[in-house]
């Protein structure tokens, strides 16, 4: 019988190990799996590099990780805002690197390594300090960028209903990165908000199927 349901937090984030490579969903806190952070600070894997849309809010979830010392490096879109002192903190004292990539760069990235692709070629970039070191080429007499994709170890989503077979949808904007980060990772662990019956959910409507969910866990659990 196939079941992906974690029992507990701990549990779900076992086996996440020293220098992986994280994907974690969210855009600012909507959609931040933040009590799967919790659990990642307080199983101790370190060195890690992390990719989200931002670098993290206040001192909480993904900020508060960066706080904890337990990211090497960063991979984001827009690491700078009114309440992003953590990181701007580490940024200037050396204790974290920052690779900066447009946000739709980003999303393509990440999906390029779901979809199994090799990179792409973009426009977004081109004849700036991002597109240093990398391939341009002529395209159609337009000029472009050649961008690599973005694989994970792991992947921290959220999502708002799961089966035990990992099939999940989302709430409205919480969505964003979710179901091409499920895509990108070796292991993807998604936080629901209710866990429903084989069934239950409309074949029609479920955005991530579970083959691409290897850990479920309901948020809250202990």
């Amino acid at each position: 019988m196939i079941n992906k349901l974690s029992q507990s937090l701990e549990a779900a984030v076992a086996g996440i190990h020293d220098g992986a490579t994280v994907l974690i969903g969210g855009f600012g806190t909507a959609g931040q799996p933040a009590e799967l952070i919790d659990a990642l600070i307080a199983q101790g894997a370190r060195d890690l590099t992390i990719v989200n849309n931002n670098a993290g809010n206040g001192e909480i979830g993904l900020a508060a990780l960066l706080q904890a010392r337990r990211v090497r490096k960063i991979i984001c879109s827009f690491p700078r805002q009114a309440d992003s002192q953590v990181f701007d903190a580490l940024y200037r004292a050396g204790e974290v690197q920052l690779e900066l990539t447009p946000q739709g760069n980003l999303a393509e990235r990440i999906r390029a390594a779901g979809a199994g692709i090799g990179g792409f070629f973009t426009p977004t970039g081109y004849g700036t300090l991002l597109a240093e070191g990398k391939e341009t080429r002529v395209i159609d007499g337009k000029h472009y960028v050649f961008e690599t994709p973005i694989h994970a170890d792991f992947a921290l989503i959220k999502a708002h209903r799961g089966d035990r077979w990992g099939n999940l949808t989302y709430r409205k904007t919480a969505r964003n990165f979710g179901p091409v980060m499920a895509m990108a990772a070796r292991c993807t662990i998604a936080q629901v908000s209710e866990v429903v019956e084989l069934g239950e959910l409309d074949p029609e409507a479920i955005v991530t199927p579970g083959i691409f969910v290897q850990r479920v866990v309901l948020q809250g659990a202990q």
